[in-house]
């Protein structure tokens, strides 16, 4: 008996073993950790994988200018690229295409836009939640509402990153994803 359990703890130290030492050249794996928190309290409201490519996408009404707003972000092996931005049309029209490097001006001018082919890295972003805003956001097959987890004056961290191996702190779910990225090849 004594015998299997020095078996098996020499085994599981070879495959820790291999598991930190093996090469990494085929990055980026494709996950994306994502974990939105309540900035306030610390509260977590939501945290999980997604797969390279998978979108999150957050509505929202714009305050100066009353426009419904859609962002879309993609996840890209730790990151988040912005990917298109809308600033829907109030008269259910298609709004107009803009070209990517006119965005930051958009954004301030007002009116209905359309921009795609963005790809606008971010790791942290915080959604400051006012009284008109209501964002809302679609993220791993979930529907968040942000506003109703932090309320009115409350903020929203999303942080995005590649899945770590954390023993202490960490959750089964991050594990999880973490051995998932190591073993499985990019882009399946």
């Amino acid at each position: 008996m004594r015998r299997l359990a020095i078996g098996l703890c020499v085994l599981g130290l070879f495959a820790a073993t291999w598991l930190v030492l093996s090469p990494r050249a085929a990055r980026p794996r494709g996950l994306t950790w994502i974990e939105l928190t309540d900035a306030g309290s610390g509260r977590t409201i939501f945290a999980g994988a997604l797969s390279y490519d998978e979108e999150i996408i957050l509505t929202w009404k714009n305050s100066l200018f009353k426009l419904s707003v859609t962002e879309v972000f993609a996840a890209r092996a730790g990151r988040l690229d912005l990917t298109q931005v809308t600033f829907a049309d109030p008269r259910g029209l298609p709004p107009p295409v803009a070209r990517p490097e006119d965005l930051d001006d958009l954004y301030h001018t007002g009116g209905p836009f359309h921009v795609e082919g963005l790809a606008r890295p971010l790791t942290r972003a915080v959604f400051r939640i006012s009284e008109i805003g209501n964002p809302v956001m679609a993220i791993a097959g979930r529907t968040i509402h942000l506003k109703q987890e932090v309320g009115f004056g409350g903020a929203v961290l999303m942080q995005a990153r590649t899945p770590h191996l954390r023993w202490v702190g960490g959750s089964l779910g991050e594990i999880r994803a973490y051995l998932r990225d190591l073993m499985i090849p990019a882009g399946e």
